[in-house]
């Protein structure tokens, strides 16, 4: 029996969707790291389900729960409680830029930010752009 995920990119305005991000920091930082993630990915925006704003695509299918589905090479979502960057490899390899990015916090794939001014912006671009990079590498090869 296969399952699918049930989050999927769709044709909702990436625009609509910031604009409506409550706080003004929180808004402002959303618009923000949709500028960080077009300048590193290369890649247009895309509403993922209703709250992941997305760039890049793949496929991929799962042995362990036969799940299968798309998922973004890159991707984040302004969750009322952070801002909530996916990192598609995980963070293996990124140790050396999140020492130096601020403050965070990290799970198995995700990277939590409160808001980007506790950040390196610089340095902040550079883990999306190699945790694309990499996503890509691995993931489409």
């Amino acid at each position: 029996m296969s399952s699918t995920i049930k989050t999927h990119v769709n044709d909702e305005s990436v625009e609509d969707f910031l604009n409506g991000v409550d706080g003004d920091t929180k808004r402002q930082d959303a618009f923000k790291l949709l500028e960080i993630y077009k300048r590193a990915t290369n890649e247009p925006a895309k509403m993922w389900g209703s709250s992941m704003v997305g760039f890049g695509l793949y496929h991929y299918k799962s042995e362990r729960s036969a799940q299968e589905g798309d998922w973004p090479l890159g991707a984040f979502s302004p969750r009322k409680q952070n801002l909530t960057l996916y990192v598609t490899h995980g963070m293996t390899g990124l140790e050396d830029l999140l020492d130096k990015l601020g403050k965070h916090k990290t799970s198995k794939g995700c990277l939590y930010i409160n808001k980007l001014a506790d950040v390196n912006i610089n340095v902040l671009e550079d883990i999306v752009k190699r945790s694309y990079e990499e996503a890509k590498k691995n993931l489409l090869s």
